[in-house]
């Protein structure tokens, strides 16, 4: 009987925390772009936290009014504490709520920071921020350099995401594009049922990562970390039977069978491969201070004439289908 009881404990557990009744709740999304090492990682960062709430909004269903998007100016302290105080107030208890950061961190004394215009942001700075939040269902996600220690945010019904598997790996970090990638291609939904979880994403960027690394012949400065089990324990290999992912494999911020999808198999596919060249031009600039100046400029030329050269089968594969 005792055992009885616990499989049907366990089959409950099982039934709330599916994709499907994820997302049958509101999802909410606050993007925070914050501050860079230099201009062309400026852009990057931007880009990225655009193509997110972008993603969420035209592709995977998340109300408009749902998604915050701070950068620039607008990307300080006081704002982020508005839109905390936003989503405390409009996310229930059953809704889904995402955090993700991107930008430049660094540690010294033993304190991480997310650097933002006017004072920066530690672990202990967004710890009374996440308390505030009824829902059960929050995923912190922080892509910058120096964010492993943000670690410490782990807790009951959370899921923490961050670049680095501590403070000393300070350099800039590609985390960040292949993780937004990861919720537009179905590259990423390894178990083909329509939608990218947060574990699934964490997977397909950090074999990303691994790859542009060795490409371009580089030892790797960064290692991601996943934490959904209150620990405080970041794990840089998370899975749906190990200690860290169980959580983070059934939540997701939306269904990519939602959007609309090109007609045409070979137009589509065109327009992945197209995505996939410019996620390598994004990490090769990421890359550029260790690298060889000559070897980046030929690498650089070689990916923009690729990246022309598909933008022209597109055009032409679509004005074929006209």
């Amino acid at each position: 009987m005792l055992k009885r009881l616990r499989d049907l404990a366990a089959l409950f557990l099982v039934m709330i925390l599916t994709p499907g009744a994820v997302c049958a709740q509101s999802t909410h999304l606050l993007i925070v772009v914050g501050l860079a090492g230099d201009p062309e990682h400026g852009e990057l960062f931007k880009k990225w936290g655009t193509s997110l709430a972008q993603t969420a909004t035209e592709k995977l269903a998340v109300p408009k009014e749902n998604v915050t998007l701070l950068s620039d100016a607008g990307a300080t302290r006081d704002e982020i504490a508005k839109a905390f105080a936003a989503l405390a107030s409009k996310a229930g208890p059953d809704d889904a709520v995402f955090i993700v950061l991107f930008g430049h961190g660094t540690f010294a004394g033993n304190v991480a920071k997310f650097n933002l215009p006017g004072p920066d942001m530690t672990p202990k700075d967004f710890e009374p921020l996440l308390d505030r939040l009824k829902s059960k269902r929050v995923v912190f996600v922080n892509t910058a350099s120096a964010s492993g220690p943000f670690d410490t945010l782990s807790g009951p019904g959370r899921v923490i995401v961050a670049a680095t598997r501590n403070g000393d790996e300070k350099f800039a970090t590609l985390f960040g594009g292949p993780f937004v990638e990861a919720f537009s291609t179905e590259a990423a939904d390894a178990d083909r049922d329509g939608k990218v979880s947060i574990l699934e994403a964490f997977d397909f960027a950090k074999r990303a990562v691994a790859a542009t690394y060795q490409r371009e012949g580089l030892l790797p400065t960064e290692h991601s970390i996943l934490d959904d089990n209150g620990d405080h324990q970041g794990s840089m290999e998370p899975g749906r039977q190990a200690k860290d992912g169980q959580s983070a494999a059934v939540l997701s911020l939306g269904s990519m069978r939602q959007q609309a999808l090109p007609a045409d198999e070979k137009v589509r596919a065109l327009y992945v491969e197209r995505s996939q060249i410019e996620h390598r031009i994004d990490a090769l600039k990421l890359l550029k201070s260790g690298m060889d100046p000559e070897k980046y400029a030929a690498e650089l030329e070689r990916l923009a004439t690729e990246l022309a050269l598909k933008s022209r089968q597109i055009r032409d594969a679509e004005g074929k289908g006209k």
